[in-house]
């Protein structure tokens, strides 16, 4: 049975409450994941009373961990996916090579 968000403790969840507001941060060119843009994070606390923002903050990082991990993953698939493809693209024991001489 799949996880739900009160299966964890209210730290925990106090934690992915703030993790959700704020916002990603994706590499420009090649797409990647970077993470959360943690500059706004005193003002989440602020605004909504976090009792402890040090606890808070530590499982929010973990949660972010978790993230950037599976993401990694899962660019790693695609890649792979599209090195195949382009494998047998080019036909079974075909392979191209250029002379240049100079």
């Amino acid at each position: 049975m799949p996880l739900t968000m009160g299966d964890f403790p209210p730290e925990v969840q106090v934690a992915f409450f703030i993790y959700n507001y704020l916002s990603d941060r994706w590499e420009g060119m090649s797409g990647s994941y970077m993470g959360k843009d943690w500059s706004n994070i005193q003002f989440l606390f602020d605004l909504y009373q976090v009792d402890n923002p040090k606890e808070t903050y530590f499982f929010a990082k973990l949660i972010e961990a978790e993230a950037i991990s599976f993401y990694s993953e899962e660019a790693e698939k695609k890649r792979k996916a599209e090195e195949r493809k382009a494998k047998s693209s080019a036909g079974p024991g075909k392979s191209f090579t250029y002379n240049v001489q100079g």
